[in-house]
């Protein structure tokens, strides 16, 4: 396969935030005459403008890649311009990942030192490993360690990801604090440290709905600023968020254009805000919410495969057959008491909805 420079092949399904949206980074970076911070590629106002979307004096339109308070954009680029840590807080589906990718990339040009938190994230994969074949052969040296991402950023002042980091063990959380608050990295086993040049800084995501997680210790919230990055404020917005993540995928995917399935895209968003809500857009009828968290991600994903079905199985258009089934798996995770919070929706909001008759029917009938 054809390798262009930058190493991704044409064919990749989801490219780096750096490159997908390159044209940009270089248009913003041409008309960016503001300070710049050590080793940033673009100045804080050019950052929040590529998060924001804008259109640039040479007409180059910069897309948004954040639909939300402009505040909370402006906050947290600042704050990576100072010696805090970011932590992107919020509810699954409010963008956190997302938003920690594009301002590394917009900050450092690279959104790839990512440090994937789980259970099972052992220490090292913040702090270093050891290439065991050269360290037996060798003995420890500077040679046969392995640097974390969090390492490399602080070598070459560039801006670490640490995703879901409350999933990570408390122990392993706190090798983080050395870090963020002497900016230094001890290696006991040479007697040296890694000390973190100017441009370094680390942006944390973390999810404040999940079960068993592991709670910061007070030490390590310290060294953060904590941005709380809410739900859409309205369904108009949450529409937008999911048209144009749903055109971006598709697009990936060859799949039908998304105007063509606005609609259906109104009516995925709606029930997921009432049932999350717990009730209707009118204020009317209370409804009872289910166990999951119906987010903006959920509902990318069930359009996402809508129009999936639709481009294999039908005529192409997103209709209510292709989203139904997405819907009642969002919805119905625990099969006892979602059900029935399910089939009441149904029965008392969709069913006398003007409009939805074809939806209620889709529903009904994959939900039997």
């Amino acid at each position: 396969m054809t390798m262009p420079e930058n190493g991704t092949g044409t064919d990749v399904l989801r490219p780096h935030a750096e490159d997908a949206f390159a044209h940009e980074l270089k248009a913003l970076a041409a008309a960016d005459d503001r300070p710049r911070p050590s080793r940033w590629k673009l100045s804080p106002w050019a950052v929040a403008t590529y998060l924001l979307g804008g259109e640039l004096p040479d007409g180059t339109v910069v897309t948004p890649k954040y639909v939300g308070p402009r505040r909370i954009v402006e906050v947290a680029v600042t704050t990576l311009a100072t010696d805090r840590a970011l932590l992107l807080l919020g509810v699954p589906g409010t963008a956190k990942t997302w938003m920690s990718e594009h301002l590394a990339a917009a900050v450092s040009g690279d959104s790839t030192l990512l440090v994937q938190g789980t259970a099972g994230t052992p220490e090292e994969a913040i702090r270093y490993g050891w290439n065991y074949a050269r360290l037996l052969a060798r003995g420890p040296s500077r040679e046969a360690l392995v640097p974390s991402p969090v390492m490399r950023a602080m070598a070459d002042g560039m801006t670490a990801r640490v995703e879901e980091l409350t999933r990570i063990p408390a122990d392993v959380q706190d090798t983080l604090i050395t870090v963020l608050s002497e900016k230094t990295l001890p290696i006991p086993e040479l007697g040296q440290e890694v000390q973190a040049v100017g441009g370094f800084n680390l942006i944390a995501t973390a999810n404040d709905r999940d079960r068993g997680v592991n709670e910061l210790s007070s030490a390590l919230r310290r060294r953060f600023n904590t941005v709380v990055l809410p739900l859409p404020a309205t369904a108009e917005a949450e529409v937008e968020i999911v048209a144009r993540r749903v055109d971006q995928m598709g697009r990936a995917l060859d799949l039908p254009a998304v105007p063509e399935g606005l609609e259906e895209i109104r009516r995925v968003v709606t029930v997921f805000r009432e049932l999350r809500d717990g009730i209707t857009g009118d204020g009317r009828t209370k409804v009872k919410s289910p166990s999951g968290t119906l987010s903006t991600a959920e509902a990318i994903s069930v359009v996402t495969g809508g129009l999936a079905l639709a481009a294999h199985f039908g005529d192409g258009v997103l209709r209510s057959s292709d989203v139904a089934a997405g819907i009642l798996g969002a919805v119905v995770r625990d099969p006892a008491a979602d059900r029935v919070v399910w089939q009441e929706y149904l029965e008392t909001v969709v069913r006398e909805r003007d409009g939805w008759k074809d939806f209620y029917r889709a529903c009904r009938e994959v939900s039997a």
